[in-house]
């Protein structure tokens, strides 16, 4: 399949655009220690990376159903922005998505929710994304395909013209729930043929002359 013929290009966020695994290792287990359990494992870091404040808080205290109110009164107290400090811009995001944008479609399919407006508040993203889909914005988050259907629709465009660029098993499934080609970043394990360790490599897949 030729990719550079694709006129929409959807995009997670985490791990894709920013790295923000500090941040959000910094952010959850403050939720988990100031509610009253251990910080979080490698594994509960993995999950919470990947999915919903709401589905990541459930997660962490299935173990602890006493303390899931104080740990959801914890996160309603917190300013994730006081995080962000932590975020870092992937090399090369800008100038590859600035690139991208003068002759298609860019857009975000994140499972970010309450703290989305402020990261694309902060990192000036509405410059860059035409259509930007959060956890907010729909009422099943990835991997189901309904934040990247709203993508078509508010594009007006359908899955053939779509691919999407993301780094997790979510991704994977909301790719294949979408109907379209993933693009797998800096993640070998992903089902898909085409995978980009930089955005050098995603601008080779999209423009042309292939990785």
């Amino acid at each position: 399949m030729d990719l550079s013929k694709k006129r929409l290009i959807i995009f997670d966020c985490d791990g894709v655009l920013f790295n923000s695994f500090e941040a959000n290792k910094a952010f959850y287990n403050k939720i988990a220690t100031m509610a009253g359990r251990a910080p979080l494992t490698l594994d509960e870091m993995a999950f919470c990376h990947m999915h919903t404040a709401f589905d990541s808080i459930h997660f962490l205290f299935k173990d602890y159903p006493e303390l899931i109110q104080k740990a959801f009164d914890v996160y309603d107290s917190l300013d994730y922005a006081d995080f962000l400090q932590f975020m870092t811009m992937e090399p090369g995001m800008n100038k590859t998505v600035r690139l991208l944008r003068k002759d298609r479609f860019t857009a975000i399919s994140t499972n970010r929710s309450t703290t989305m407006p402020r990261l694309r508040e902060l990192y000036k993203l509405d410059e860059l994304f035409h259509e930007i889909v959060c956890a907010l914005d729909v009422k099943r988050p990835k991997p189901d395909p309904e934040g990247v259907n709203l993508i078509f629709h508010r594009l007006g465009c359908t899955a053939k013209d779509a691919v999407y660029v993301g780094d997790s098993k979510v991704d994977e499934d909301t790719a294949n729930a979408a109907s379209i080609p993933l693009i797998a970043y800096k993640n070998k394990k992903l089902d898909t043929p085409y995978h980009a360790e930089s955005f050098e490599d995603i601008e080779k897949l999209l423009i042309g002359n292939g990785i």
